[in-house]
């Protein structure tokens, strides 16, 4: 009974992670076929790749829209490492009567959905006369209530004992973050910046609406403008979004191990 019992257990497993993959493994066949081999179904691999890679880069200025996409991803997910993670280590070490109220009510933002504050930060960023700029892509996102969150939460595995030598020791406040917490909590440090880098390179509402010229758009807004053609071109569709997939499957395996321990609030 316990063999039939792993058995069916590892058959389910295969079945979802064969779910879980099989749209990408599609994508990446696809990039090899026309448009009518895709659109017919075909599944295995073709010898239009060479071709699509050409279109590809015959119709986008692609030095441009991922130096684009790059600076927001890498500039948006620095600094919001920064401000998350000071914020986190604030809440969780200075103690004070107003600090679990403002708290909660950094919580509470957390249930007010981003479509809510589109309209109000669009005029807030047009009267700055930042729309179609970097700033304006990247700053909504420095402040993430959710990184602030998940950097108070893993602070609390962080040793006090270590505090309290460094102290002891002579260091001011600021040598101690810089110094001594963000060493030990490197594994938290590299999840969050495996999902702010996701959140960032993947961004797509925010930039469509402070976006206007050609020359300031990201990955995503280009791959979505190509899926947008009257007759689409899904060969040249598929290759595309291989292209804005790579940088993101490479940074979450370059940090898989660092992930899966910061999501376990790892310290070392």
């Amino acid at each position: 009974m316990n063999r039939l019992i792993s058995v069916v257990a590892q058959a389910g497993m295969w079945l979802a992670a064969f779910i879980s993959v099989f749209p990408f493994l599609w994508m990446v066949t696809g990039a090899t076929n026309t448009a009518n081999d895709i659109t017919g179904g075909r599944f295995l691999p073709g010898t239009n790749l060479f071709v699509n890679i050409a279109k590809f880069f015959e119709l986008v200025d692609a030095g441009r829209v991922f130096f684009n996409s790059f600076f927001v991803a890498i500039t948006g997910t620095a600094l919001t490492l920064v401000v998350s993670s000071l914020a986190g280590y604030g809440f969780e070490i200075f103690a004070s009567k107003a600090r679990d109220r403002v708290f909660a009510g950094l919580l509470l933002l957390l249930s007010v959905p981003f479509a809510a504050m589109m309209i109000p930060l669009f005029v807030m960023f047009s009267g700055a006369g930042l729309i179609n700029t970097y700033i304006a892509m990247i700053a909504p996102g420095v402040a993430s209530i959710f990184m602030i969150f998940y950097f108070r939460q893993n602070t609390k595995s962080f040793p006090h004992e270590l505090r309290d030598a460094a102290k002891l020791d002579g260091l001011k406040e600021h040598q101690i973050f810089w110094f001594i917490y963000i060493p030990v909590m490197r594994s938290t440090y590299a999840a969050a910046m495996i999902i702010l880098f996701m959140t960032n390179w993947n961004a797509y509402l925010w930039p469509l609406i402070v976006l206007q010229t050609n020359e300031m758009k990201t990955i995503t807004l280009t791959v979505a403008s190509l899926a947008t053609a009257y007759t689409p071109d899904y060969g040249l569709i598929m290759i595309a979004n291989v292209l804005a997939t790579l940088p993101t499957v490479l940074v979450f395996f370059l940090l898989q191990r660092r992930f899966v321990e910061g999501m376990l609030g790892g310290v070392k």
